[in-house]
């Protein structure tokens, strides 16, 4: 599917698909700190070899997590955190700001019972 046919939600679907490996999730925790080549990253999972981790790190290009910049001969692996960030943005945000919510009434009412309860 070429991007100018992609839905937000082919998006979406990609950046689950590609966090849903857990050793997906660990390239993404080792590149949060500060991108890495190829060659790095690969030093990083000694379980695998190159070419799985090439394979990995494409998934993850696929759903925008990963923007690779070459530098000479080499290929600096760079997180990003916008496809993450429209994640939280739809599933996480409004649930959170609805727990939010709810304990900020729970505090509201235990304030109130404090005070009727010691007439204050």
């Amino acid at each position: 599917m070429s991007n100018e046919n992609r839905t937000p939600d082919d998006d979406l679907d990609r950046v689950f698909k590609a966090l849903a490996n857990r050793i997906r999730r660990a390239i993404c925790d080792e590149l949060k700190v500060r991108p890495l080549t190829t060659g790095q990253l690969a030093s990083c999972f000694s379980e695998l070899d190159r070419t799985t981790v090439m394979m990995h790190l494409r998934v993850l290009e696929e759903a925008g997590l990963v923007v690779p910049v070459r530098k000479g001969r080499e290929r600096f692996n760079h997180l990003d955190a916008i496809p993450i960030q429209a994640l939280h943005a739809r599933w996480i945000g409004p649930h959170a700001e609805r727990a939010a919510e709810g304990l900020l009434q729970l505090k509201s009412a235990l304030e109130d019972k404090a005070e009727i309860t010691t007439g204050e």
